[in-house]
């Protein structure tokens, strides 16, 4: 297991854009993760178009420390394509029907496995393969990074589960957050937000009471030292002007935008 990966989603389907459907997945994984002390860098909703899924797949890839969640295009339709343009991005192009996913198809449709539902089992090569509940029919995934489920949550919420308690099961590094609101304007404060580094998460959310302006400050990182020191400049600025602060529990840190 990567040390500190780097959670990506790709939710494939035009019938979510086009507004005939809602999304799930996200929701889903981002709980999900974050009960297991990991977090999303990047969710991606796209259309059933292959060279901007390849686009993608290759994207995430370049990142070594990338943990992928696909859903969707894994089915035996025309317009299924996410098996192939894995197969294209992460294996060189490289497919076989696999043997144990064949079985499960077979075994649950039988005859009516042919022509078409076979297909399911056409997967990049050396794949390993996830539990469908519902039909099993199976997902599959590549070097314990990139994981293909199904766009139905019925099937993909139990190979999510799956994945992450095999593999990712929780974070053995917690991030250390502190947080406070300040009694003044966001432009204020832009100097010093333009001090902290790159590797402490600094979220900066104004807010408007009648007159009066409020900031809530966040600052999270893996080094609970360097994250009060730089939390200490912000507090150190408030009892140089006179600013009023309250330092809130981190546990109410959840805006909406």
């Amino acid at each position: 297991m990567l040390e500190k990966p780097n959670f990506y989603s790709v939710i494939i389907g035009t019938e979510l854009l086009n507004g005939r459907r809602k999304d799930a997945h996200f929701t889903f994984l981002n709980q999900q993760l974050l009960s297991r002390g990991w977090e999303q860098k990047a969710s991606f909703v796209i259309n059933d178009d292959t060279n901007l899924m390849e686009n993608i797949f290759n994207l995430i890839k370049s990142d070594p420390n990338s943990v992928m969640f696909c859903f969707g295009g894994i089915g035996a339709t025309p317009d299924d394509y996410t098996r192939v343009v894995a197969g294209k991005v992460f294996r060189d192009g490289k497919m076989e029907f696999h043997k144990e996913a064949k079985n499960r198809i077979i075994n649950q449709f039988a005859e009516e496995a042919y022509p078409h539902r076979i297909n399911m089992a056409y997967l990049p090569i050396n794949a390993k393969l996830l539990t469908n509940v519902v039909n099993n029919v199976a997902g599959f995934y590549l070097e314990d990074r990139f994981f293909f489920t199904p766009g139905f949550p019925s099937m993909s919420q139990a190979m999510v589960i799956e994945a992450l308690d095999n593999l990712y099961l929780k974070s053995n590094i917690e991030k250390y957050r502190r947080v406070m609101t300040i009694n003044t304007s966001e432009n204020d404060l832009i100097d010093i937000m333009q001090k902290i580094p790159e590797n402490i998460d600094l979220s900066s959310l104004p807010k408007i009471i009648g007159d009066k302006r409020k900031v809530v400050i966040s600052l999270a990182g893996y080094d609970k030292d360097e994250v009060e020191k730089y939390f200490g400049m912000f507090v150190d600025y408030c009892l140089e002007f006179g600013k009023e602060f309250v330092f809130e529990d981190v546990s109410l840190d959840k805006e909406k935008i």
